[in-house]
């Protein structure tokens, strides 16, 4: 079930009027049926799998808090090794099968072991991950565990985040269903214009992209630099569109129900280093890799060559936790490089590039802002690319073969990502500089009128309705 359809509008007008009616309890055990309907709407048997992880943590949770005999870390281990090897079977197994398949057929061994002929559940690494974080912090002693089974499988399961996310934490989500939640109108308005914000991203931007980008990840080589470029242009747009899209549906729909789920994504195309890049994308994973891989692995404390070589570890699981393709590692490895790099000059470039003048300095932030989105969209090629071979003659093309006289179709190209990028930008532009994502929510009356009638009216004639999959749900 699609957040961009109307059987999603039927269905959350059906749980929001069940929910205006009913007392806390009451509520959240509607919304853990609610739960089950929505992601049962995908493929129904996969429920199980969720609930086997939900059973697995719940009682690794209270084992880890009342052990008196030293076997928390026995717990701990028990918790994440069960929970990632349903991940591994699920999304990984066949990567690493084939490639060691391959290896066995060069060497003209016997490799006997075959495919599992399986489809990856919806969201998995999501709730994976949000079970994960909860067990870690009962263990660190940060998180009491949370006895009440429904309870447990609702913050697991709560269904504006439960597919691609925000990951939420325990601390920050679970209060939130154990006490009751205050309804009110203000939250009501904001969280629908999140959802009008979300799904203007989703349906016009993000889903308009996509006929852009498609064709030019389907052709085959040789290929045209400055297609390729404007493809990536146009994908970057893409996928930060759907993902953020989603995202802020997500808070709207929870900000309805009285519930507030974290920022994802806060203005990443406006980074200037991937440092401040990875603060602004997918706030909740960067966040989680931070909190639960990087500084367990030992992070920033004993020396450059340590915290270098756990930056590297990081985002290459990092790109890994995408999916189970040797581009999302070659991606994962580009943003370890760039991280790695950046802070072994970040104090050098600092230095030469300081101006006390207002005008320079501006001029400056959007020389930086510029050339890092190069950076960003080279990354991008390697995260939608369908190939190692296809990355290289991309990006072949771009050094040795970028011709605009050559390219048909290129001003089509140009105008139609010009089109249903212009009114993002503005907005987003507005955002950074007032410093507020809902600095239009929050405007007189005129102004908020005026964008969400722009926005009503892009969403309404050139909107795509037929409610295209979210990319991340696949990871």
């Amino acid at each position: 079930m699609l957040f961009n359809t109307v059987e999603f509008l039927i269905f959350f007008t059906v749980v929001y009027s069940l929910y205006l009616i009913l007392n806390h309890k009451w509520q959240n055990h509607m919304l853990l049926v609610a739960s089950c309907i929505f992601y049962m709407a995908f493929i129904p048997a996969y429920i199980l799998i969720l609930f086997l992880l939900i059973f697995i943590d719940y009682f690794a949770g209270m084992w880890i808090e009342d052990d008196k005999g030293g076997k928390k870390k026995l717990f701990l281990i028990i918790s994440i090794v069960s929970t990632c090897l349903v991940l591994f079977v699920f999304k990984y197994f066949n990567f690493f099968n084939g490639n060691f398949a391959l290896i066995a057929k060069f060497f003209g061994w016997n490799y006997p072991i075959g495919i599992l002929n399986i489809i990856l559940p919806i969201g998995l690494s999501f709730h994976t991950f949000q079970s994960l974080s909860y067990v870690v912090e009962v263990y660190r002693g940060r998180q009491k565990a949370e006895r009440h089974f429904l309870t447990y499988a609702l913050y697991v399961m709560f269904f504006p985040q439960l597919v691609a996310g925000p990951i939420e934490r325990a601390w920050h989500l679970l209060p939130q269903l154990v006490n009751p939640r205050k309804v009110t109108l203000d939250k009501f308005y904001e969280g629908i214009y999140l959802i009008f914000w979300g799904l203007f991203q989703k349906v016009f931007v993000a889903d308009n992209l996509a006929l852009l980008v498609d064709p030019v990840f389907a052709s085959k080589p040789p290929y045209n630099g400055v297609m390729v470029v404007l493809g990536l242009y146009a994908f970057a747009f893409q996928i930060y569109c759907d993902f953020a899209g989603y995202s802020n549906m997500a808070r709207g729909l929870a900000k309805c129900l009285g519930f507030e789920l974290m920022v994802n994504f806060n203005l990443p195309y406006f980074a200037t280093n991937p440092s401040d890049f990875w603060k602004r994308w997918h706030i909740s994973l960067s966040s989680w890799l931070k909190d639960y891989l990087y500084i367990s692995l030992g992070g920033n404390r004993k020396g450059n060559f340590a915290t270098y070589k756990n930056l590297f570890i990081t985002m290459l699981l990092g790109g890994l936790w995408h999916g189970a393709a040797w581009t999302f590692v070659i991606w994962g490895i580009y943003q370890g490089i760039l991280l790695i790099i950046y802070r072994l000059f970040d104090n050098v470039v600092k230095f030469t590039f300081s101006f006390k003048n207002y005008f320079i300095d501006k001029l400056l932030f959007l020389v930086k802002v510029t050339v890092f989105f190069q950076f960003v969209c080279l990354g991008w090629l390697m995260f939608r690319a369908q190939s190692a071979g296809q990355i290289y003659d991309m990006l072949t093309s771009i050094f040795f073969n970028f011709h605009f006289l050559r390219g048909i179709g290129l001003w089509q190209t140009f105008s139609s990502l010009l089109f249903f990028t212009s009114v993002l930008l503005i907005i987003e532009t507005i955002q950074f500089w007032k410093n507020d994502l809902m600095v239009i929510y929050k405007s007189n009356f005129v102004i908020t009128g005026t964008a969400c009638y722009i926005l009503f009216y892009l969403i309404l004639i050139f909107g795509v309705t037929h409610g295209r999959e979210f990319i991340y749900f696949q990871f």
